[in-house]
């Protein structure tokens, strides 16, 4: 473990300043939401939904781009992180890896990351209480154990002041990095147990089985942690890939429940979901298997929307935080190993037992996990004083297909209420106002029951129909009373309402509207854990109606709830009896609090309950976006320009003529020289290429092999004479290409006898590829692979790329992956206040002049006004149909937002927030779009879309789009 007695473990959980904590965490790349102040939007939806923690990646290419160029502000800054999840209540398990080996000796990023974090450590009252050393990383050869062993040092050297664990990310299950050279203070393993083709939604792997035993075999004196579980899936370039709302099909609500629940039976306790938000991959982020949405079927999608994966992590995410006693169990057995449980062979069961309280968890499969049948069994448990067999009244427990269940028994609810078992499903349990509460839950097509002790003075209320108290019951003890819920339960019913007691039921999609916001202590002041569950507060209250629950925060008498409404909604409170007023983002509520009214049938209950309504503001029903249009256009490829690239003057790029390159991949023919981007300084984005040769008349031809990576294009002009364009190729992984070699012939007149031409190559990089089973993949060249003319050889070979390369980019802000190669980024033609005012009037939708290849801007500003108060996705779509031989990079207020793809999609649609678009000002929008093939229409028609309109949002979105200057530019 670390080095601090405020971070521990034993073999059950972590154990924070001497408090037992499991980790429920969802991960969360903040560059992919170059926002700061959209963050705390996140995390607040993260602790909405019951998690506790948040895993994140930081991007050592952005923030240490080149050898001592190290740059922790705009986005990549950690600060305002840390500072949002210590507002939210939110704990960072932080994952700076991969990082460049060579760096180990002179670590200017690992450094870097070390003083950002120091103080922001939970010794120090933040946040941060794990680091991730690497990420899924072999052991073997010893050299790679040694990195570890080297990257660790730097870590716990005594200056740097790291004291929290240092963890791993194991790929497989390959024992790595437990023991022997470079082993961790804290072993955790990655599981993705339906991988990454959503293309079949609805067929599923089944369940992992052997997780307990694995964990059992090697760490068993650990904690089970899984840094890394399936929490959606990418999805690849080509036309036959499904886009992201199958993904989350595929690991949608079904998936979480049966296996989600299959890591608590395997007693995992430390468990973070990749991904929770998955964002966009914005400029030269993705790598070659991924386009620019990274929505990842997860819980949040891109545009930061709930979903019903959401809906059902808050039901696991508050169940597991009301109950303390799961926090430390005992793995007793499973229906494999000898526990007759069940009395369906169909049913499969786990049984895990708290060994200080004997509570106890069966957890409940069916034993073909990929099943959707509905089955039906009864259930032998043991209590901590009997035996029985469950349900005693209802006729049996029903499972759905591809639907797990938690039943506990002898489980404790509030401060002095524990129940006997039940076969409903736990979503909230604890203590308002002195009061046991608990909320069940369970679908409305299937029956349930609840055995437990009601006590109390039982305030007067309406029997609710549709539930059963049946007293004296066989099997259970005196005073236990038999609750059974009849199915077709719609809504919130109110069970036991009395002065010890609040004992509630709905079916499981009126659960999902309820939130449990955590509420700081009133003498807080200046606790840097206040908000943090368990550690700084125990108090909540329960809210339904509204689309998201923020916070919520009591002063005096007044409850301050803020959140967001999509609709207008019923807002129902279970909170302190004495609250007497309550606000809705600021706005007083009005509506019925207990015991001020003759009757008390709205109300959950009266004590403590409060219904009102809540209506979304007026002024949101006139947010509107315009047409994009007013387009003007330039040509941006003068390196082919009419009058032949003999009066292109390229001697300011750079003269390409290594003979050596450190990739393992060497050309494939040539003359010796290496024309691979990154031995320049252009790894990423569009890059062009100039060969230049003195042509004798016997010049025909030239092979050249292209290298970009998978989906990835590039064009080859002779001259000012366009000859063709390599295609690379992706069909959702499939049938990849990327890296071509081809021969372009040149048309008659093309060349130009006696004098100087010129091969220009127009290339676009599609990131580098993954670490994988075949060694030194990620090393794959990008560039110009071979080169041949059929007669004679190049003079001079040089090459473009982004302005500054990896030093002294001009663009601090956006960062060094935003901008390529492009004659028009090279000028700064796609950022705001760049005058367009001599450029052509020429729609988007016509395409390049005359259907000619090429590479030409068009740019547009528009204005927004959008209302304060509120939280409005938005998104360009470009509406032609795929199929189309072009390719389009969308830059708004200057930042590459989207990279099109029309003949290989399937994108369309790009996700662009508040932050990036001035939702209160001018706006400038700038397509680069590059025609691949002549005389082919290309007709990209673009649109600004409103998506959603919720009334609230985060509130203070700041934008930080620089504007242009000629400053560095060539």
């Amino acid at each position: 473990m670390g080095i601090t007695d405020q971070v521990m473990f034993d073999n059950y959980s972590l154990i924070l300043n001497g408090q037992r904590i499991i980790i429920h965490s969802g991960e969360f790349h903040t560059f992919r939401l170059p926002v700061p102040s959209l963050w705390p939007d996140i995390l607040q939806k993260v602790k909405a939904a019951g998690l506790n923690a948040v895993s994140v990646y930081t991007h050592m290419g952005l923030i240490n781009p080149a050898p001592d160029v190290v740059d922790f502000n705009d986005f990549r800054a950690l600060q305002p992180l840390y500072d949002a999840a210590k507002a939210a209540g939110i704990w960072i398990v932080l994952r700076p890896g991969p990082v460049c080996p060579s760096h180990i000796g002179q670590p200017p990023y690992i450094q870097g990351i070390i003083d950002e974090t120091v103080p922001n450590q939970i010794t120090q009252g933040g946040p941060v209480i794990a680091i991730q050393i690497d990420n899924e990383y072999s052991q073997n050869p010893i050299t790679n154990a040694e990195y570890f062993v080297d990257l660790e040092a730097v870590y716990r050297d005594p200056s740097s002041g790291i004291v929290v664990p240092l963890t791993y990310n194991d790929p497989g299950q390959g024992r790595n990095f437990i023991n022997g050279t470079g082993a961790v203070d804290l072993y955790g393993l990655d599981s993705y147990p339906q991988g990454f083709d959503c293309s079949n939604p609805t067929v599923w792997h089944p369940v992992t089985t052997n997780y307990h035993q694995y964990h059992a075999d090697v760490n068993p004196s650990q904690p089970w942690y899984f840094p890394e579980f399936q929490g959606g899936s990418f999805d690849a370039w080509g036309p036959t890939a499904p886009g992201y709302a199958p993904c989350r099909v595929l690991t949608g609500p079904d998936f979480q429940s049966v296996f989600n629940m299959q890591l608590w039976a395997s007693n995992a306790k430390l468990i973070n979901y990749y991904m929770f938000f998955g964002g966009t991959s914005w400029g030269g982020l993705p790598f070659p298997g991924v386009y620019t949405s990274y929505d990842y079927g997860a819980s949040l999608m891109e545009s930061r929307e709930l979903t019903t994966k959401y809906d059902e992590i808050k039901r696991q995410g508050l169940f597991l935080r009301s109950s303390l006693e799961f926090y430390k169990t005992d793995w007793i057995a499973d229906s494999s190993t000898g526990l007759a449980a069940s009395t369906n062979p169909d049913a499969f069961v786990t049984f895990l037992r708290n060994p200080d309280t004997q509570a106890g968890f069966y957890i409940v499969r069916q034993t073909d996990s990929t099943s959707t049948a509905n089955i039906t069994f009864k259930l032998n448990v043991t209590t901590a004083s009997t035996s029985l067999q469950i349900p005693l009244a209802t006729s049996s427990i029903a499972l759905s297909g591809r639907e797990s269940k938690m039943i506990v028994t002898s489980y404790a609810f509030g401060q002095s209420s524990r129940l006997v078992y039940s076969t409903a499903q736990v979503f909230f349990s604890g203590t308002i106002d002195g009061r046991d509460i608990l909320f069940l839950h369970g679908a409305n097509t299937q029956a349930h029951e609840v055995a437990l002790t009601l006590t109390g003075s039982l305030n007067p209320r309406d029997e609710p129909s549709q539930v059963v108290f049946t007293q004296n019951v066989a099997g259970l003890g005196p005073g236990e009373t038999l609750v059974s819920f009849l199915d077709g339960v719609e809504g919130l019913v109110t069970v036991w309402d009395s002065d010890t007691q609040l004992v509630l039921f709905a079916d499981s999609e009126t659960a999902a509207t309820f939130w449990a916001p955590t509420i700081a202590l009133p003498d807080s002041a200046g606790d840097p854990l206040a908000n943090y569950w368990s550690l700084g507060t125990n108090d909540t209250v329960l809210v339904g109606g509204p689309y998201l629950v923020r916070n919520a925060s009591i002063q005096g008498t007044t409850l301050a709830l803020r959140g967001d409404l999509k609709n207008d909604v019923t807002l129902t409170v279970i909170a302190p009896r004495n609250i007497s007023s309550i606000t809705w983002n600021g706005v007083s509520v009005s509506g019925d609090f207990a015991g001020t009214q003759d009757t008390n049938a709205s109300l959950p209950t009266i004590i403590g309950g409060f219904v009102g309504q809540l209506q979304t503001s007026s002024g949101l029903t006139g947010i509107s976006v315009p047409n994009l249009e007013g387009w003007r256009f330039m040509d941006s490829l003068p390196e082919v320009g009419s009058g032949g690239t003999m009066m292109f003057d390229d001697s300011s790029w750079v003269v390409a003529d290594n003979t050596t390159t450190n990739s393992p991949s060497k050309p494939l023919y040539g003359d010796g020289r290496v024309l691979y981007g990154c031995d320049y300084g252009f790894c990423e984005n569009i890059v062009l290429w100039r060969g230049h040769f003195m042509a004798t008349g016997a010049e025909k031809s030239v092979n050249l092999s292209i290298n970009g990576g998978e989906a990835f294009a590039a064009s080859v002009w002779l001259n000012d004479v366009f000859l063709n364009t390599s295609f690379g190729n992706s069909t959702n992984n499939h049938n990849n290409v990327g890296e071509t070699d081809e021969k372009f012939i040149f048309p008659e007149g093309a060349l130009v006898v006696g004098r100087d031409n010129v091969i220009t190559i127009v290339q676009d990089n599609m990131g580098h590829d993954e670490s994988g089973s075949t060694p030194d993949t990620t090393k794959s060249p990008r560039g110009v692979r071979g080169f041949q003319l059929n007669s004679g050889n190049f003079t001079t070979w040089k090459v473009q790329g982004k302005v500054g390369r990896y030093f002294n980019y001009p663009d601090k802000v956006r960062g060094v992956l935003n901008e390529g190669g492009l004659f028009g980024e090279r000028q700064d033609w796609h950022l705001p206040g760049f005058d367009t005012s001599n450029w052509t009037t020429r729609d988007l939708i016509e395409g390049l002049p005359d259907s000619k290849a090429g590479v030409g801007f068009f740019v547009t500003t528009f204005n927004l006004t959008v209302t304060q108060g509120s939280d409005v996705p938005m998104s360009f779509t470009f509406e032609e149909p795929l199929g189309q031989p072009y390719r389009a990079l969308l830059f708004v207020n200057g930042w590459m937002m989207g990279k099109r793809v029309g003949n290989l999609g399937p994108q369309s649609k790009f996700i662009v927030h508040e932050g990036i678009l001035d939702y209160n000002g001018v706006n400038t929008v700038a397509v680069a779009l590059w025609s691949m093939t002549p005389g082919v229409p290309v007709t990209p028609n673009l649109q600004l879309s409103i998506d959603n309109v919720y009334d609230g949002g985060v509130g203070g979105i700041v934008t930080n789009n620089p504007p242009w200057s000629n400053v560095g530019r060539v």
